[in-house]
């Protein structure tokens, strides 16, 4: 008999979401090569995307709940270039979530071959409409925890 206790919640692999978009020619330099901050805006619409397809959208926890996902670090590794008119695929899924916490864990891949262009992560915290830290509404909690592999 193990001594260990038992996590409440039995853990599976996090779900992945995906989301696709085209390289825009406003994204990119003089050579059409993307400029390496519209990854981090990728990973927003990652993220705002996989919340849609949890149910809810983000401006509903805005308006409604009061509650707001405030970034409070972001990282982004670069592994090849993007370039103009691309068809890229955005892969997201959750590698924590805490009451007050949630982090987010990104791949952009260039559709047609796979290729991995980035990789990268997100840390939010939950503040309410006074932007203070708060915990997420049961509303949307037991969803983030069922995407994140925890139920």
């Amino acid at each position: 008999m193990s001594t260990d206790s038992q996590s409440l919640h039995t853990v599976t692999q996090p779900q992945v979401y995906e989301t696709k978009l085209r390289v825009r020619y406003a994204e990119t330099d003089q050579m059409g090569v993307v400029y390496h901050s519209n990854f981090i805006v990728w990973f927003e619409v990652g993220r705002v995307e996989m919340m849609r397809q949890l149910g809810f959208t983000y401006n509903e926890m805005e308006q409604q709940e009061g509650q707001h996902l405030a970034v409070a670090d972001v990282r982004c590794r670069y592994k090849a270039p993007a370039r103009y008119d691309e068809l890229l695929l955005i892969r997201t899924h959750l590698m924590n979530v805490r009451d007050s916490l949630v982090h987010f864990g990104y791949e952009i891949l260039r559709d047609e071959d796979g290729t991995l262009l980035a990789e990268g992560e997100s840390v939010h915290l939950v503040l309410d409409r006074d932007f203070k830290r708060t915990r997420l509404s049961p509303r949307y909690l037991p969803a983030f925890l069922k995407a994140a592999g925890r139920r």
